[in-house]
């Protein structure tokens, strides 16, 4: 996370930095670091693009001059300690290429129709059961084929009148159908791989579909239901806990749950009630209240309680998931967002779904078509008299093809050979079951052509794209000042114990505890249980988990209790009473009575270093960083022309 932050920062102040302004005429040198120079209108652009006020002020021209002269003097000194070269900085750099690359890899106009098909699509939910026959992508025709054939007979069997249910439970390969028979229950647009969604949403109610074939196999769909779209709840839950329970403690559940449920329907307030016995520590604090969700986003159960309440403000029945017991409150519901809304949304999930294919193979083929592809179809016949069942298990070497020098195909005068697929093959395979080693080969040619024709095409973007050639150097830079300033800074702040030591013995002062006090805070239910909790206190020496144990015998609401270390304003119960030692008057809290007792007054006190160290830790790196500045500044000369500067306005 702190990396992806400072290559944004190194995104801010470098945007636009990078785009050769130099050529400009009548554009003065403001910045001279070494040999490299910052023109006026270079740095008065990224300026301008982060400073939006209608006049300068030149007390923040000068500190973004600053900060901007530190980032330069970072960079250029990771460059002249050699780690642009280094391996791992080059994989981190062609990693973050191949991302920033992708939106230029597809082609946009397909993209836009696959946008606003999804975004159609979106408007309504369905409800499908399926079975599946499974097969994989390169299975052999004859398996192909028999895979087809059994889940056309299974077909017959629905059509015919068997329910389907049955029939999933009975032939679907896909483990959940034994318990579900083969309910998939609601799901929306780019919930599900593409064909399967698309064989979902083109069905009508009840129609069961042919065998529709996906990577996982064929599969027979039955469409039971659409709705329209439910849009986004907002819900809030009390939770009480229950995953993998012992008998005991699902016992002791059903009973919470079941109390907090008549308190509810008794006219008891959700949101105190949800305080006050929530076990989901997230939400409880404010009331109970969840992020936002769509169809398909919860588990089950939640999830169709949650839809299926009606109006804001009402409230289910204890629900059961695998978590626990949930009592839930629909806060409000909305619907689905106009497209433009939508639209950077939809952008990201298409990206990420299995439907961004098609964009792809499009730019595969307009690529073939702007370079002038060429192929020869029988070169790849020659492969297959080198390869055997190594292939199948993944062990085949290339060495078998040594052979094979012939051109497969050409992007303008770019040569693809058989020693290149033969490469290729020995990099990507994998053991295959079921499948020969003819059909692998002809895969895996599939395969290097595309990426080849998409490889080409992303070589080329730097001449193609100005922007995308800027935005891979302010990458660089990004990634270079991260490297170096984890290792001046960051990690050194952590690695140096002796120096963190020092640097907190010199400054132990700046850490601090305040007055606290020791001791423990009671919730109880009721004035009745609040004095039973009294009467432990004072005639008895038990622990805290004692007296709740036995406040707690009939009901699991009575008490709970918080023990610690508390500071002003670290609990609002122990803020409001006198800080003496003994047991508080009772704090009505709703309906709930509070009561804290005070077993110790701890005086300020310095910190520890391990109770500070988050503290000392920032501290003392930005000592470092203070220091590492001043070192860089005197290591390199630059030159600021304050004339020049002074005509930014």
């Amino acid at each position: 996370m702190k990396k992806i932050t400072l290559i944004l920062l190194v995104l801010i102040i470098s945007a636009l930095s990078l785009t050769q302004c130099k050529g400009q005429s009548k554009d003065p040198v403001l910045l001279t670091i070494g040999n490299e120079t910052v023109t006026k209108s270079e740095f008065e652009k990224v300026f301008k693009k982060n400073n939006k006020a209608a006049t300068i002020d030149q007390k923040v021209l000068s500190d973004y001059l600053d900060l901007f002269i530190n980032y330069k003097l970072k960079v250029k000194e990771a460059v002249e300690m050699g780690m642009d070269t280094a391996s791992s900085f080059v994989s981190e750099l062609a990693g973050y290429r191949k991302q920033l690359a992708q939106p230029y890899l597809v082609d946009k106009e397909v993209t836009d129709k696959l946008l606003h098909e999804a975004y159609d699509r979106m408007q309504k939910d369905v409800h499908v059961s399926h079975i599946l026959i499974k097969c994989p992508p390169d299975a052999l025709p004859k398996d192909t084929l028999e895979a087809y054939n059994k889940a056309l007979k299974i077909r017959e069997r629905i059509v015919k009148g068997e329910p389907f249910g049955k029939v999933a439970k009975e032939t679907s390969e896909d483990p959940s159908a034994k318990d579900n028979l083969g309910d998939l229950g609601f799901f929306s647009a780019m919930q599900m791989v593409y064909t399967f969604e698309s064989a979902a949403f083109n069905a009508k109610v009840g129609e069961v579909t042919m065998p529709i074939r996906t990577k996982y196999g064929y599969h027979i769909i039955k469409k039971t239901d659409e709705r329209k779209d439910a849009g986004e709840v907002t819900a809030a839950h009390i939770m009480v806990k229950c995953k993998d329970c012992k008998p005991e403690d699902s016992a002791k559940a059903v009973q919470k749950i079941t109390e907090i449920s008549e308190k509810l329907k008794n006219g008891g307030n959700f949101e105190e009630l949800c305080k006050q016995y929530s076990e989901d520590g997230g939400s409880s604090k404010n009331g109970g209240v969840l992020p936002a969700f769509k169809s398909g986003r919860m588990v089950p159960e939640f999830e169709n309680a949650a839809f299926a309440l009606k109006n804001k403000g009402d409230i289910s029945q204890p629900i059961r998931t695998s978590y626990g017991w949930h009592i839930i409150k629909l806060i409000n519901r909305k619907p689905i967002g106009t497209y433009d809304e939508m639209l950077g949304e939809l952008k990201a999930n298409i990206a990420k779904d299995s439907r961004s294919e098609v964009g792809k193979t499009s730019m595969v083929n307009k690529i073939k078509k702007d370079y002038k592809f060429k192929d020869d179809s029988k070169t790849i016949e020659d492969f297959y008299n080198v390869v055997d069942s190594t292939l199948v298990q993944g062990k085949w070497d290339a060495i078998k093809a040594a052979s094979l020098n012939k051109t497969m195909f050409t992007l303008l005068d770019k040569k693809y050979t058989q020693a290149d697929f033969a490469k290729y093959i020995s990099e990507h395979q994998t053991t295959r079951k079921n499948t020969s080693p003819q059909a692998i080969i002809n895969s895996m040619y599939d395969q290097f052509v595309n990426e080849s024709c998409l490889g080409f095409e992303e070589s080329r973007l730097d001449l193609k794209y100005p922007e995308f050639k800027d935005l891979m150097t302010e990458y660089k830079d990004g990634i270079l000042l991260f490297n170096l300033t984890d290792k001046k800074v960051w990690s050194k702040a952590v690695k140096d114990t002796v120096g963190l030591q020092d640097y907190y013995n010199a400054h132990k002062s700046n850490y601090t505890w305040g007055q606290r006090v020791e001791g423990a805070i009671y919730n109880c239910s009721s004035e009745e249980v609040a004095t039973k909790v009294r009467e432990l206190l004072s005639t008895t020496k038990l622990t805290n988990d004692s007296i709740v144990s036995i406040i707690n015998s009939n009901s699991q609401l009575n008490l709970s209790v918080k023990e610690g270390k508390f500071s002003k304003g670290d609990n609002q119960y122990v803020d409001t009473i006198k800080w003496v030692k003994g047991i508080s008057n009772n704090i009505v809290a709703g309906k709930s009575i509070i009561i804290v007792n005070v077993k110790d007054i701890l005086p300020p006190q310095p910190k520890t270093l391990e109770d500070a160290r988050g503290s000392v830790t920032a501290d003392y790196q930005a000592l470092l960083e203070k220091d590492w500045i001043k070192s860089l500044r005197s290591k390199y000369p630059f030159k600021v022309n304050q004339e020049v500067l002074a005509q930014i306005k």
